[in-house]
């Protein structure tokens, strides 16, 4: 190989990680992260919860001296125009960067409310999002939170335990109802409720003004703070116009994170890619799948054989409490709710075998859940 190396499109797990994994195997060969976010690689987790709080201000994914230490360059602020896939070269600002192998870890970007003043509405993707939302919850009294997917319900207790006048919003009975069912989501509004949230199911929202949100039913619900938390499209449009193979927006990509253009990667939200264990392409949009993905990106990059094989999952804390979900997310026939003293377990079968579990203080179960899930086996019976 040339002396052109790996050179990373974005700066989030993926991105990092596909670094990481790729100077460990190659200690020589130059490593570039190109990023348009304007920071330094951070972590998202904590934006929606203890940032958010005004718990922390250590967002940091790894300090600067990391990246030193392993002689990783940072490009900040870059912004990619276009890559040519058959002279290996990416051009940024200008300027063309050659590559020997290239990874796209571009993630998401958030959805825009597609209601009349959507735009009155704050977004939390970025940890310049999160900043703009703390700021505006130190003089609020009131917030309104569209949306009810884990960012949601997140950033809804985050601002009540701010002592925020709180009010979550969706057009579901309950939260996360199609993808877990009416129990789990009921579980769930007990949550956001134990933090001192209003929960406003089956509600649409309307149009947004600047301190008033107006939902289908003719009710308003004044807020100082309208956080919209509705969903984001993964940001593949450099991939398709230079031809990279794509399926439902996303970079379609093998088991070993390669796409249909030689020597060209993508790991995280972008990516389509073959698990081996499902035995079928599946979409991520969490934070430890993006991170096994990139490290895979990295070492097959690198020259070594790997694969992605895990079961998808995430955690998320609601208030003080943490829910884990393992899941290969394609849906499932039959659930089973058991309740336990402190907390539940949610098990999610298909044909016999367990294909997703939730769990709220249950790690046992969360642990068992993913082998479960990995070996196509039945839930336990209680």
């Amino acid at each position: 190989m040339s002396d052109s190396g790996l050179v990373v499109i974005g700066s989030g797990p993926a991105g990092v990680a596909a670094a990481q994994a790729y100077r460990e195997r190659r200690p020589d060969a130059p490593v570039r992260i190109l990023s348009a976010d304007r920071r330094r690689p951070y972590a998202r987790p904590p934006l929606s919860k203890e940032f958010l709080r005004g718990k922390t201000d250590d967002t940091d994914l790894h300090p600067e001296q990391w990246f030193a230490e392993r002689n990783i360059e940072l490009a900040l602020d870059s912004h990619v125009q276009g890559f040519d896939p058959q002279q290996r070269v990416v051009t940024v600002d200008g300027e063309p960067y050659s590559y020997d192998v290239l990874v796209f870890a571009t993630g998401a970007s958030p959805v825009p409310l597609p209601v009349p003043g959507g735009e009155h509405a704050l977004q939390l993707r970025s940890l310049d999002d999160a900043e703009r939302l703390r700021a505006a919850a130190e003089s609020a009294r009131t917030a309104v939170v569209i949306g009810a997917g884990f960012i949601g319900c997140e950033a809804a207790a985050s601002l009540a335990l701010r002592g925020l006048s709180v009010t979550l919003v969706a057009p579901e009975e309950v939260p996360q109802q199609k993808r877990l069912g009416t129990e789990a989501g009921r579980k769930l509004v007990e949550l956001v409720e134990a933090s001192g949230v209003r929960w406003s199911g089956g509600a649409g929202v309307q149009r947004l003004e600047e301190s008033a949100v107006h939902l289908d039913d003719g009710s308003v619900l004044e807020a100082d703070v309208i956080l919209a938390a509705t969903g984001v499209a993964p940001n593949t449009d450099l991939a398709g116009v230079a031809g990279v193979a794509m399926q439902d927006s996303r970079i379609v990509a093998d088991e070993d994170m390669s796409t249909s253009v030689p020597n060209v990667y993508a790991a995280g939200d972008v990516a389509l890619a073959f698990n081996t264990g499902a035995g079928r392409r599946l979409p991520i949009e969490h934070w430890q799948d993006a991170e096994e993905q990139g490290g895979v990106a990295g070492a097959t990059a690198a020259g070594d054989d790997a694969a992605w094989s895990g079961v998808p999952g995430f955690w998320t804390t609601i208030g003080d409490t943490t829910v884990k979900y393992h899941a290969w997310g394609d849906g499932y026939q039959d659930s089973r709710m058991v309740e336990h003293d402190d907390g539940f377990t949610v098990w999610y079968e298909s044909d016999g075998a367990v294909v997703a579990v939730l769990t709220c203080n249950a790690d046992g179960d969360y642990d068992l859940g993913g082998e479960l899930i990995q070996a196509g086996k039945p839930a336990p019976v209680d």
